[in-house]
């Protein structure tokens, strides 16, 4: 049976959302904050790979931000066997092909995204940049226990 890979748009369900974050052992969220998550999403993007009439989500990403100043790229995955594969170059590539199409002309608009360690050289092949640099300062994360 032959397998191909299909790109979905604003199609990635609770269920596969929660289950491919589970895939690569990312913290489990509750049913709640998952579909808050895709709702609010600015746009999702699920790589499926096809088998007969068989679908299985094996990597995603979503942006969420304003949609005018600044996205990010959020939650980037592919599940592991199926990494190194070109997948989440597909993705990413078209998660900025989108914030590309929704930009004002003559306008400049953040991209940005925390990267997992180890991963920096994936994203720097797809034009950004570390930080820190000389004009820009570390990226910063606090995590609120609720």
């Amino acid at each position: 049976m032959e397998t191909d890979i299909s790109l979905r748009i604003n199609q990635i369900s609770l269920e596969e959302y929660l289950e491919i974050r589970k895939a690569v052992n990312w913290k489990k969220l509750s049913h709640l904050q998952a579909a808050k998550a895709l709702e609010n999403s600015l746009y999702k993007v699920g790589a499926y790979e096809i088998t007969g009439d068989k679908a299985r989500l094996i990597g995603m990403g979503r942006l969420v931000g304003d949609g005018s100043v600044i996205c990010y790229v959020q939650d980037l995955i592919v599940i592991p066997e199926y990494q190194k594969k070109g997948i989440g170059s597909l993705i990413l590539n078209t998660l900025t092909d989108f914030v590309k199409s929704i930009g004002e002309p003559d306008t400049e608009m953040m991209l940005c995204l925390m990267c997992a360690k180890g991963r920096q050289h994936f994203y720097e092949e797809h034009g950004f940049i570390a930080r820190p640099t000389d004009e820009l300062g570390p990226g910063m994360i606090q995590y609120l226990r609720l």
